[in-house]
């Protein structure tokens, strides 16, 4: 090891507690030296238990930022302000690590990718996801070839009753969206990064609000409020490609249907397909027969030896701290995250103008 990295967090919250934080922790080469909330306690409590013995604390994150001993910044704030605090920590020389969406609006996120390429800095997007040992498992299938040209595909985020009912959540324009941009863009992430494919042709999608006004609802996390719920409980979109490709997306935070899992993909090839449904399958015909592969994940060889205990959260951490280190592409790049961010607007743009909405990748 070389060095160590020092990293600030902006956002000591749900997300940075829940993931960033303890991932850091476990990498040798990062310490985190400074801490920034708006609730200057979450920020001290943050500290005490991830930070460095001399971290530092802020309320303020343009004092963070003018740390010049800084070299990376995890942004793990609110959807609206993620574009305006990256591209200010891009300014500062820091890389960067914005959680999911990239951002709030398309716009912002295209700001994002000109400020990285603007000032060399590296920057990636928490798409956590792609690091699980199933998703990493089925990219080298497609990478190799595997399933052929893959034209058919569905990405899944569904959830039967389980609205986030904390945080800013529910609040639209904090979030720019429910579902759609809060889960769906993890399956939508997925189903793009298998396929190697961003160049989307047309959108047309719907938003739903159709159980967000139920008072006492069952919820996993307990009733909403349906007066603060002012996002979509649930979205819907169908996207084609240049090359004719077309993807359906399905989210949602409550709905009436029984078959549920988020951050899976559906994948129809020419050489064969696969799916998340029920564990990882690859189906496929040989010698005019057909087959259905269900792929052991946990690398177990002995009955006493489970394999690589790495989660996919210090996988993600492990692998951007070397891109950083050695000078290479993130797995997430800002480009593909801008992609996902331009088709979620789509799917809302669509949805309330009941048309569909088409691109221009010249």
């Amino acid at each position: 090891m070389s060095r160590k990295f020092r990293i600030g967090i902006i956002g000591c919250g749900g997300i940075a507690n829940g993931k960033h934080m303890p991932a850091l922790k476990n990498q040798a080469n990062a310490e985190m030296v400074a801490f920034c909330d708006i609730v200057p306690e979450r920020a001290r409590e943050a500290a005490d238990k991830f930070g460095a013995p001399d971290a530092k604390v802020y309320e303020d994150y343009k004092e963070l930022l003018s740390d010049s001993s800084i070299d990376i910044v995890h942004v793990c704030t609110p959807n609206d302000s993620h574009a305006d605090i990256s591209i200010a920590a891009l300014e500062a020389d820091k890389h960067v690590m914005c959680e999911k969406p990239m951002a709030k609006t398309a716009a912002d996120a295209r700001r994002m990718v000109e400020a990285a390429k603007r000032t060399g800095k590296k920057l990636t997007i928490g798409y956590q996801n792609r690091f699980r040992p199933d998703s990493q498992y089925l990219k080298t299938i497609c990478a190799e070839g595997d399933l052929g040209e893959v034209y058919y595909a569905k990405a899944h985020a569904i959830r039967r009753r389980a609205v986030p009912t904390w945080g800013v959540f529910l609040d639209e324009e904090k979030q720019g969206g429910g579902s759609l941009i809060d889960i769906g863009t993890h399956a939508l992430d997925l189903t793009l990064w298998m396929m190697d494919n961003y160049k989307p042709k047309a959108v047309l999608g719907t938003a739903f609000h159709k159980l967000s006004g139920k008072a006492n609802a069952a919820n996993a996390w307990g009733s909403w409020d349906p007066e603060k719920f002012t996002v979509e409980d649930s979205a819907f979109g169908m996207i084609t490609m240049e090359n004719g490709a077309t993807i359906v997306l399905e989210s949602s935070w409550a709905i009436n249907m029984l078959q549920t899992g988020e951050a899976k993909t559906t994948l129809c090839g020419t050489e064969g397909g696969a799916d998340m449904q029920d564990g990882l399958r690859i189906n496929g015909e040989k010698h005019s027969r057909l087959f259905t592969n269900q792929i052991q994940l946990d690398a177990k060889g002995v009955d006493f030896y489970d394999g690589s205990k790495e989660s996919p959260a210090d996988l993600e951490a492990r692998l951007w701290l070397e891109a950083v280190e050695q000078d290479k592409e993130p797995v997430v790049t800002p480009e593909q995250a801008c992609v996902v961010s331009e088709i979620l607007e789509a799917i809302y743009e669509s949805s309330k103008t009941g048309k569909a909405v088409y691109f221009d990748n010249n």
